[in-house]
């Protein structure tokens, strides 16, 4: 027995249903993960190793120049020291004498670049700092505090950052979406041959007639479709070998029936055996109805093609004629209930269900409801019923049980709705008795 994993209940209920969406889950996953693994690599480490060193210099530069203004006062060596930094080092520096930085406060963006800065800042200054990183979306504000004021410093972002970045990003995203939508292509074209298969299946179950279906996509799926393709012909040359046997079979044991039946016809009327041979002209009848009866069925399933038909306006004609039989018949129906089947099989199949409860019923309600993918046909009855654990032995051949009749109305009425991958249970009726309860796909 498998063992459960606790917890994982989640992961199946979100996994996907149909197989193409597991294929491709399967080639998303590992895609992803790689892309995960290769992204982390650059971004850890060499993204991160060249925003350290930028962001280094940048606050070495700030303060070597700092350190020049310190080492060399007056006026004119701080404009030759900061027009050189301005020239040399591409960095806009004012000094603000006198001033003093309250409350410094940075504001910040996403990324390693600000906090990089911050922590080489912090590394080369003693004093207090800010950094501004939205007000000016080419440059970065910083402020430092001195000891002969503050420090203004307008830095480039280029210098903070290096561009293969928004280069990798791109091609990491855009490979992986191409790579995707590749596998996705080939999965679906591969999946197309399998939904065929099923469909051409699910509709060769219900008894509807289909043409061949086209071997495609992977070896395994030709070899699956040309495997059904040869079973659906095999079954459609077997079905027509039995149609041709019954023929035959009723064909020879209807020549001495009826010699049998011509022979007690003109047997004399003598009353001391006359109620004999009545009971055995009687038997040769029933047996001439159970050859006919089966041969009409197996010439109807071979031969009858499903199509769209008005269930409703059926489940009335059957009702109809019960009622001209002397049967006392209710039907409850809707005004219109299109199914696509073998009509005349689905007809006999209710009509031996009606036939069956006549025999031991008074009053019997045929009704028909919709009810998701299938319809509902419901016969019941106010007889005796049957016991639940001789329910099952009614439907197999001439084995009548307490049904009465010779044993073939309910096996054929099963045979036909199985056929159109339907089924027929027996159970408990509301009115008392027995319910054949029939369930036909839509």
């Amino acid at each position: 027995m498998r063992a459960r994993v606790p917890g994982m209940g989640w992961l199946k209920r979100m996994m996907p249903k149909s197989l193409l969406g597991r294929s491709l889950l399967m080639i998303l996953i590992p895609l992803v993960a790689v892309q995960a693994v290769t992204f982390q690599m650059f971004y850890g480490s060499h993204v991160d190793i060249i925003s350290r060193r930028l962001t280094a210099a940048i606050a070495e530069e700030i303060g070597l120049t700092t350190e020049l203004m310190d080492r060399f006062p007056g006026q004119q060596n701080h404009d030759w020291i900061l027009a050189a930094a301005r020239h040399r080092l591409g960095l806009e520096i004012n000094l603000e004498p006198g001033a003093k930085l309250t409350n410094p406060r940075s504001t910040n963006i996403l990324g390693p670049m600000d906090d990089d800065l911050e922590t080489a800042l912090r590394e080369a200054f003693d004093s207090p700092f800010a950094m501004d990183w939205t007000s000016d979306p080419r440059s970065v504000l910083i402020s430092v505090q001195v000891a002969d004021g503050v420090v203004h410093v307008v830095a480039p972002r280029k210098r903070l950052y290096s561009t293969t970045i928004y280069l990798f990003v791109p091609w990491v995203g855009g490979t992986a979406l191409l790579l995707f939508g590749v596998a996705s292509l080939f999965m679906r074209n591969q999946v197309r041959g399998i939904r065929r298969l099923a469909v051409a299946a699910e509709a060769f179950g219900v008894g509807r007639d289909i043409p061949p279906i086209r071997p495609e996509g992977a070896t395994e799926v030709r070899q699956a479709a040309a495997a059904f393709n040869r079973m659906q012909d095999r079954i459609r040359r077997f079905l027509a070998q039995r149609t041709e046997m019954l023929a035959g079979v009723s064909h020879d044991l209807r020549t001495p029936l009826t010699r049998l039946r011509l022979a007690l016809a003109m047997l004399p009327k003598d009353e001391a055996w006359w109620r004999d041979v009545a009971e055995m002209t009687e038997d040769v009848e029933e047996m001439e109805r159970m050859i006919s009866g089966y041969l009409a069925f197996a010439r109807g399933e071979g031969t009858e093609q499903a199509k769209p038909i008005d269930l409703s306006a059926m489940l009335t004609d059957v009702a109809i004629a019960a009622r001209r039989g002397g049967a006392n018949i209710e039907i409850s129906v809707p005004d219109t209930l299109t199914v696509s089947l073998r009509a005349d099989a689905v007809k006999r199949a209710i009509t031996n269900l009606v036939d069956n409860a006549r025999r031991h019923a008074n009053r019997i309600m045929v009704s028909a409801v919709s009810r998701g993918r299938s319809v509902l046909v419901n016969v019941d009855d106010d007889g005796p019923g049957i016991a639940a654990e001789q329910r099952e032995n009614v439907f197999r051949p001439f084995l009548s049980g307490s049904t009465g009749g010779t044993g073939l109305g309910l096996t054929i009425a099963r045979d036909i709705v199985r056929a159109h991958g339907g089924d027929i249970s027996l159970e408990d009726s509301p009115m008392g008795g027995l319910r054949a309860r029939v369930r036909l796909p839509v």
